[in-house]
């Protein structure tokens, strides 16, 4: 199972990153397997999509085969503290950026389509912060229920869900702790549009309902995403 580490830069501020300077910058990191850069999207993308005050101003995932890995390449001044200096617009501030790790579930939709190098598409972020009151039953449900609802939205070419796990980072960025994340990805806006206004989303609605008790926020993010040198099929 891959594992990614998620970046989000701080809300309500300009992206700190070059993101092309970045995806240069990241070239030799090893074990680095994918980066994919996430960049809010300005204009609603549906009524219900307005741009919420939370969104990051901007996202990355940087994923990796194998967790040993992952940890040497965030130790203190190591690989991935040195390509965010080298692509930072400014000094590289601590607060910056808030960070998780967390294990990577991959299901492949009817319509997946492999990505090319710099390539764009259209992703809705979520976050479940929690917590649940037993996060077993919430998740176990989840799994059950909604990925089968999700892989039938139109035109949806990735879906991934994300689980948090304990490790290690030296990077100088606040950790945060949200017990479950997910992104669904299209072509691009009018895709996501499509498919947040299709009968499938309605059930899923329902099934929202129907989770396990749980608090927190659940925040919904459309991002434009750039794919980095390490996509492939």
């Amino acid at each position: 199972m891959q594992v990614c580490l998620f970046l989000m830069g701080a809300s309500g501020k300009e992206p700190p990153l070059d993101s092309r300077a970045l995806m240069h910058a990241a070239g030799d990191i090893e074990g680095l397997c994918q980066l994919v850069v996430h960049e809010p999207i300005a204009d609603p993308v549906s009524p219900d999509t307005a741009q919420d005050s939370t969104t990051p101003s901007c996202m990355l995932q940087w994923y990796f085969d194998d967790l040993a890995a992952l940890e040497i390449a965030l130790e203190p001044e190591g690989a991935v503290h040195r390509a965010l200096r080298g692509a930072a617009l400014a000094k590289l501030d601590p607060h910056a950026f808030s960070q998780q790790i967390m294990a990577v579930r991959k299901l492949a939709p009817p319509q997946a389509m492999p990505m090319n190098d710099r390539a764009q598409r259209c992703t809705y972020m979520v976050a479940y912060e929690g917590p649940a009151h037993d996060f077993g039953a919430w998740l176990s449900h989840y799994l059950k229920h909604h990925p089968p609802l999700m892989l039938q939205l139109p035109a949806l070419r990735e879906l991934e869900i994300y689980t948090r796990m304990d490790s290690c980072s030296g990077l100088p960025f606040a950790h945060v702790d949200a017990m479950q994340r997910n992104k669904v990805v299209f072509d691009d806006a009018q895709s996501l549009a499509r498919a947040l206004a299709s009968p499938v989303r309605d059930a899923m609605r329902r099934d929202f309902q129907a989770l396990p008790p749980y608090s927190g926020a659940t925040p919904h993010y459309p991002m434009r995403s750039i794919y980095g040198k390490f996509a492939g099929p």
